[in-house]
């Protein structure tokens, strides 16, 4: 039995880290991963999905970059709702949306798991708009433009001043923003929850549901089935730095870096630690190279400004100095590591 547990152990670690590894930032910046029995949970998640109940018939979603396509998608692919808002400023931005959720769903048709019928209908149910006005009507909200909170705040004044009835909700697909920040502009904290997708939002099952001091249980609730509704698997947390999967993961990688800066071990030993003696398919600074280390600095920056006094927020001198040379890693051929495309070297000494 304990041979049996240790085996579906190391299968679904390396599950985990395989999604982890093609995670990126959502809009350019969101580190993810999914949570190792995700693989047990998303079943019933899914069996759940055709017959669950939605609170929102008519849901808006702004921003079809990385993740808002993708949230867009799957929200119209779910059938649960009458109509799909999906809203751009900029027509480029708009067809570009419209073109990748199209692709998307040809490679569907191509792989035989969708009828071209059925992703017809889905794409004719979403109405593409430049018009900020058409969401007015919206009973939620998905919002996935970039991490800028000025940007974001001023988006929500208007929307909950000037667009939306009364009783939308607003849901911010932020990774790394407090939702506490960007709730009061829209007028209606008690209507407002951060939901963070993962990368791609069509494949990833997991969606952390974020409540804050402010959100109207029932509300939270709602929003909670929903995320059930359209297929994911929901995790609630409160308004904490990371949530729950980039809490626990960056802060991991940073101590590895930590421990490169005070020479206590070299690159290669640290990550084959982790892979022999933890059962991680892959270390600590690969996944970070692999990730990109432009996105951690960024996330661990954002961190550290409005969180000084929290210890396990820190910018190792590594991290500082590979990114300040145009190392990030992977995508730019060298970090911790040489990089070949998607193949790594040996570590950069």
């Amino acid at each position: 039995m304990a041979t049996t547990t240790a085996r579906r152990m190391q299968s679904l670690l390396r599950d985990a880290t395989k999604l982890a590894s093609r995670s990126v930032l959502s809009s350019g910046r969101c580190i993810a991963t999914q949570s190792i029995h995700a693989r047990s949970l998303s079943s019933s998640a899914t069996s759940e999905a055709a017959s669950a109940p939605s609170s929102f018939d008519k849901v808006g979603v702004i921003g079809l970059g990385l993740m808002g396509h993708g949230i867009c998608q799957t929200a119209a692919s779910s059938g649960l709702h009458s109509s799909i808002v999906a809203y751009e400023p900029e027509d480029a931005f708009l067809l570009k949306g419209k073109d990748r959720i199209q692709k998307s769903l040809d490679k569907l048709v191509a792989k035989e798991k969708l009828a071209a019928e059925k992703a017809a209908s889905i794409l004719d149910s979403i109405l593409f708009t430049t018009d900020m006005d058409a969401l007015g009507d919206t009973d939620l909200i998905v919002e996935a433009i970039m991490e800028n909170l000025p940007m974001k705040q001023e988006l929500y004044t208007r929307l909950g001043h000037e667009v939306c009835k009364p009783e939308t909700v607003f849901a911010s697909n932020t990774s790394s923003l407090a939702i506490a920040d960007m709730n009061a502009a829209s007028g209606r904290p008690d209507k407002f929850v951060g939901i963070h997708f993962f990368n791609p939002v069509q494949l990833m099952k997991l969606v952390e549901v974020i409540r804050t001091d402010e959100t109207d249980p029932a509300v939270f609730d709602d929003v909670f089935d929903w995320v059930k509704g359209i297929g994911k698997v929901p995790v609630s947390c409160g308004d904490t730095p990371g949530f729950i999967v980039n809490r626990l993961l960056v802060p991991s990688l940073l101590q590895a870096m930590l421990m490169v800066d005070r020479k206590d071990a070299t690159v290669a030993d640290i990550d084959v630690s982790l892979q022999l003696g933890a059962g991680h398919p892959m270390g600590p600074l690969h996944l970070a190279d692999y990730i990109g280390l432009d996105t951690c600095l960024f996330i661990v920056q954002g961190w550290v400004e409005k969180y000084p006094d929290e210890p396990a927020f820190v910018l190792p001198e590594s991290l500082v100095a590979k990114v300040e040379a145009g190392d990030f890693g992977r995508k730019s051929g060298r970090g911790f590591y040489v990089w070949d495309g998607d193949k790594r070297g040996d570590p950069v000494e």
